[in-house]
């Protein structure tokens, strides 16, 4: 089973139904809730999204969609020696160091999917758009 590491855009997509994303992303994690690939998110991604859900919706609304996400995403640890790796990357965004470094030193994660593939260029995981990602997923399926 392919383990993916979603970040903050594609839950963004989904959630806020940005077109022409929202597809894509809802095809990601209906992968995830029919465990066809295993879906896993970060403590930061979580609190990301909560802080730009609360910008348009009651606390109620967005402690709901929270709590769907988790039922369907498994969470990776962000410790001491994540930061430390991300502190001294190449990255340069931190919170993009964090997401990677998580999921570099889980030693699990197959790919990271994201739509801005270029704030990942220093992974050494597969980095992909859920577009992509869905087009091959496609083509080994048949």
């Amino acid at each position: 089973m392919t383990r993916v590491l979603i970040d903050t855009d594609v839950i963004l997509d989904f959630f806020f139904d940005r077109e022409p994303f929202a597809e894509n992303a809802a095809k990601i994690f209906s992968l995830c809730e029919s465990e066809e690939i295993k879906g896993f998110i970060t403590p930061v991604i979580l609190s990301n999204v909560y802080y730009l859900l609360r910008q348009t919706a009651k606390q109620e609304k967005v402690i709901e969609k929270l709590k769907l996400l988790v039922s369907i995403t498994e969470i990776l640890i962000v410790d001491k020696n994540v930061i430390v790796q991300a502190l001294n990357s190449n990255f340069k965004d931190f919170e993009d160091a964090l997401q990677n470094y998580s999921a570099e030193l889980n030693k699990e994660i197959d790919i990271i999917l994201t739509r801005n593939t270029k704030d990942f260029k220093n992974s050494f995981l597969a980095v992909m758009t859920p577009d992509n990602y869905l087009k091959i997923k496609n083509t080994s399926s048949h």
